[in-house]
């Protein structure tokens, strides 16, 4: 590029790229290569006759330029709707769907071509949108607004790979409904939209070709294990595998696959030890979400491969979660639908202080309004109605109870194969009384879903309050080791102290309650109640004394008999040790 030929000037970039060309080529390349053709020389006709040029073709990838911002994204709904029309009643697997970024800036233009950072932030908002649909920068939406007939849905500002500054985005895509009646609209459909994960292949890093077989079998079992869990989609192996060996970029393979994060990692063994690395992408910004590593002795390869696939994905899905949650709550409410209300919901949740929880109530019930079959969002509702039972914050438990014993019924109504419905079932029953119901429930919900950490945690409460207190400090371990980052853990830590204590080992619950109480994350009485008990089971009056008014400050109507009410035992007296340390240190009647 030279000085005297580059022209800097004002200008509209429209990018379009195929979603999934990768995919579609493997499945039928002649037929693909036609579609696609054809989808691209419609949106050639739709950029000339909108008043654009088209500066260039990259494969399956189109650029263009407008000198009117209004028109450009005008070309992008339109192209967009019409496509919506010829995928219309064709089976998803050949559906040809382009996502378009329009952004609008100053560009260097020489010899035909145009150069910068603002369109470079064109072919990233391209990425960012949904296939079929349209993502616009804030320049963009100020330039349109009020200005084209349809609306787009304020994404909040996103972060992108080379793009210095955050850029707030907004979205669009069309209705299906109200296409089909000849009309875009600016609504995406009121659906959960759950995230999805490709499981990359493991690289093999021991130098011995011999040693494949350890690094696939990882990455099969990690997509088997992920496959059981309902709250994201995971992508099948055939097409995961068909980038073994291969250099290609996450971006890339998440645009090929339509996916949202990627899983990867390696596998080195050197004698009788095997390190085990993995990492996961949130493909729309390039940024690590989680990274961890794990050292094995190899004894028996197949303990190994269960062993890893369970500790992985025990750690992966609270991150998944976590990085849904993020997403959904820097989002508008009046923008969310079902499946961000429900991250939403989560987020508030888990902080398990009664507002937030009272807040998550109203939530999940949105979102239930939007979809009636949404299972999770039904067991999660009734697990806000455990919390407030268990938490002491409502003065009528029976009512909350069998409210969330109705929403249990609904979310197993909705889906018998949702491991979060039995979890939320067992929950309930353990504070009915159901003690059998409860572990069978909670049971199910492992067989479902063997990493369901939580489901250890609710198995490991209900199991120390049916007196078999071994089984209920091995499985609060469970949980413990299965989701270390688990933003729950203090409650993880609690009930194993709590466990501890009644099966008269107050040493170990003292160390686990003292865990609990330094977890920032820790709230409501319980932390300093099992303390409280703990300390003076051991004759520490004086720490169980504090201990005990910190509960009182965070519940000062707790005593004796709330405690002994609300925790109802299989075996009579079965809280008697905690209730003997609670009263020590100074717990009234």
């Amino acid at each position: 590029m030279s000085e005297e030929t580059a022209v800097r000037k004002l200008t509209a970039i429209l990018y379009g790229d195929v979603a999934g060309y990768s995919r579609l080529t493997g499945d039928d390349e002649l037929g693909t290569h036609r579609s696609v053709m054809d989808a691209l020389d419609f949106a050639t006709e739709s950029i000339t006759s909108g008043g654009g040029t088209v500066l260039r073709y990259a494969g399956d990838a189109i650029l263009a330029e407008f000198s009117s911002v209004v028109a450009a994204v005008n070309a992008a709904v339109g192209i967009q709707t019409e496509l919506e029309k010829r995928n219309a009643g064709g089976p998803a697997e050949t559906r040809v769907q382009i996502r378009i970024g329009v952004n609008l800036g100053e560009v260097l233009e020489d010899r035909g071509e145009i150069y910068g950072d603002d369109v470079n932030l064109a072919a990233r908002l391209e990425s960012a949108a949904h296939p079929g649909g349209i993502c616009i920068s804030q320049t963009v939406h100020d330039q349109v607004v009020g200005k084209i007939d349809v609306g787009f849905e304020d994404g909040g500002e996103a972060s992108f790979k080379n793009i210095a500054k955050a850029v707030r985005v907004y979205y669009w895509q069309p209705d299906p409904a109200s296409v089909k009646g000849g009309r875009a609209s600016s609504r995406r459909p009121a659906t959960k939209e759950k995230p999805s994960i490709a499981v990359l292949p493991f690289d093999n890093m021991s130098g011995d070709p011999a040693q494949e077989y350890l690094a696939d079998g990882i990455s099969e079992d990690l997509i088997t294990a992920l496959s059981k869990i309902r709250s994201f989609v995971v992508i099948a192996r055939n097409s995961t595998f068909t980038y073994k060996g291969k250099a290609v970029d996450a971006k890339q393979i998440a645009r090929d696959l339509n996916v949202r994060y990627i899983l990867e990692g390696s596998v080195r063994k050197a004698g009788k030890r095997v390190r085990i690395t993995a990492q996961l992408i949130d493909a729309s910004t390039g940024h690590h979400v989680w990274a961890e590593r794990y050292d094995r002795e190899l004894a028996d390869i197949f303990d190994l491969q269960d062993d890893m696939t369970q500790t992985l994905v025990g750690a992966l899905e609270p991150e998944l979660n976590a990085a849904e949650r993020e997403l959904a709550i820097n989002k508008p409410p009046e923008n969310l639908d079902a499946w961000e209300i429900y991250q939403r919901a989560l987020w508030y949740m888990w902080t398990f202080e009664k507002d937030k929880v009272s807040a998550a109530v109203d939530l999940f019930r949105r979102a239930i309004e939007i979809d009636p079959s949404f299972a999770s969002a039904y067991a999660y509702l009734s697990y806000t109605h455990y919390q407030h039972v268990v938490m002491g914050w409502v003065n009528n438990p029976d009512r909350w109870l069998t409210e969330g014993r109705a929403a249990a019924k609904k979310a197993l109504q909705c889906d018998d194969k949702d491991a979060i419905a039995y979890f939320s079932a067992g929950r309930i029953h353990m504070m009915r009384g159901e003690h059998d119901k409860s572990v069978a429930a909670l049971e199910t919900s492992l067989e479902l879903n063997p990493s369901f950490a939580q489901s250890y945690h609710g198995l490991g409460m209900v199991l120390a309050l049916s007196g078999r207190h071994d089984e209920a400090v091995g499985m609060t371990e469970k949980a413990i080791a299965l989701s270390p980052r688990e933003p729950m853990m203090w409650a993880f830590t609690v009930v194993h102290a709590f466990a501890c204590i009644l099966r008269g080992d107050d040493d170990d619950a003292l160390v686990w309650a003292h865990k609990t109480v330094q977890n920032p994350n820790a709230t409501g009485y319980w932390p300093y109640a099992v303390l409280a008990a703990a300390s003076a089971n051991l004759g520490n009056l004086d720490e169980a004394g504090e201990a005990c008014q910190l509960a009182l400050q965070q519940k000062p109507d707790l005593t004796l008999t709330f405690v002994n009410k609300n925790l109802p035992t299989k075996h009579e007296g079965g809280l008697a040790h905690y209730l003997e340390g609670l009263r020590k240190a100074g717990l009234p009647e």
